[in-house]
């Protein structure tokens, strides 16, 4: 089966929006053991919708398109795969019947403009939304079924799960056996990652993959038939042993969904207390449902008086050695593992830049501490050319692996090969 998909929108094509919706379904898709092989952005002008839905359906099987389904004079899709098609539009009289009903229990009038989300090609057949009032439908054009979604995320995710998916696997013969394997990696370039797995010994339908998203790259195995998954925990193996300390999470998006699912069932306790990452290592966890099982507090002490205050840093400290020391974070972790007596606590204190540093201590210069019943662990990095979101989000993930590493008994700190640490 090929599969394509067509985003479509101005937001999308000017950049004015980063189109999440692909990556997610490229990845979802992925998982089901199939490839997307070709993605196509397209604007908000007929025409242009026409000719590429006339021209991919004689190419791909499947298309997937994402947008242009609202109430809004630039919303085209439906009436470009009417003429891509050659038939009418039509009323859906269910869909029809579903907007009035919709409007009705939330209390809200129908503005004449949402009759037009009703009006389909003719033949579609419709696709159920059940979270929006943006009616999807399925259409064979040429070779290819193409399948409608609205571009809201969360109806998007939701249509693909319960209704795009069932519907590739009842029209066609997706049978085949595959299998993914996911390794995060954490403090390495992609070269570097490549040039260590280069004599990895890949069997035939095993094939291996990056995925940079920083600060992390996603180390991909994929296997197609019976034979292949067999020979799967052997290729595994061989890149765990190469890669070393460079692997964070197997199976996870980042460090924060490996924290979670540590720590969730582990009657442990976590406290945070953040100057330069300004919540970002607790905000990243509070993503993940029931972390208020573990997450006690997260503090953003920015200022040197709420350090004292709050965290009970000795002024002399700050005095002695400013706020981006490591005694100054170990005092942070300290006291915020104090408060509610967590069993852990995590600490950052840096200067994120564009400006701010020195001579002795540049922007990229992050002090991070992780806070135990048996001692402090703390360390400071260097992360020099960085912006200042990279900066921060480096900087969480070393956090979270400080934190990872303690859990799972072993060496809280280690080198990075792309980050640099400053000696105590």
């Amino acid at each position: 089966m090929k599969l394509e998909m067509i985003c479509t929108g101005e937001e999308v094509l000017a950049g004015q929006i980063v189109d999440t919706n692909a990556a997610w379904f490229g990845n979802v898709m992925m998982e089901q053991g199939i490839e997307c092989e070709r993605r196509i952005t397209v604007g908000d002008r007929l025409e242009d919708l026409v000719a590429v839905f006339q021209e991919r359906s004689l190419e791909a099987d499947v298309i997937l398109v994402n947008g242009g389904l609202g109430p809004t004079s630039d919303d085209l899709s439906a009436e470009a795969m009417a003429l891509a098609k050659d038939v009418g539009l039509i009323e859906n009289t269910q869909w029809r019947q579903r907007l009035e009903d919709w409007f009705s229990h939330h209390n809200r009038p129908m503005a004449h403009s949402n009759l037009k989300q009703a009006l389909l090609p003719d033949t579609a057949i419709m696709i159920d939304n059940p979270v929006g009032t943006a009616c999807g439908f399925a259409v064979k054009l040429n070779r290819a079924w193409l399948f409608f979604t609205p571009g809201v995320p969360f109806e998007f995710k939701q249509m693909v799960t319960d209704q795009f998916i069932p519907f590739i696997n009842n029209k066609f013969d997706l049978t085949s056996q595959v299998a993914l394997k996911k390794m995060l990696t954490l403090g390495q370039g992609e070269s570097s990652l490549a040039d260590k797995l280069s004599d990895v010994n890949l069997p035939t339908g095993v094939t291996l993959g990056y995925r940079s998203f920083m600060p992390y790259i996603e180390i991909k195995l994929f296997a197609r038939g019976e034979e292949a998954i067999a020979l799967l925990p052997k290729v595994e193996a061989q890149v765990m042993a190469l890669l070393g300390n460079a692997i964070v999470a197997h199976g996870k998006a980042s460090l924060a969904e490996e924290i979670h699912s540590t720590l969730i069932n582990s009657s442990k306790t976590l406290s945070i207390a953040e100057s330069c990452t300004g919540g970002m290592i607790a905000s990243q966890l509070v993503d993940f449902e029931g972390s208020s099982a573990y997450l006690q507090q997260g503090l953003v002490t920015y200022s040197n008086e709420s350090k004292v205050k709050v965290l009970n840093v000795k002024p002399e400290t700050l005095d002695d050695y400013g706020a981006v020391s490591i005694p100054t974070v170990e005092e942070m972790a300290i006291g915020a593992r104090a408060i509610l007596d967590s069993d852990y606590a995590l600490a950052t204190s840096g200067i994120a830049g564009p400006s701010g540093g020195t001579d002795d201590k540049p922007v990229g210069t992050v002090a991070i501490a992780l806070a135990t019943n048996k001692g402090v662990y703390s360390q400071m990095i260097k992360l020099p050319r960085r912006s200042r979101g990279l900066v921060r989000s480096l900087s969480t993930a070393v956090a979270y692996d400080m934190l990872r590493r303690e859990l799972a008994g072993e060496a809280v700190i280690v080198d990075y090969s792309s980050i640099g640490r400053f000696s105590k």
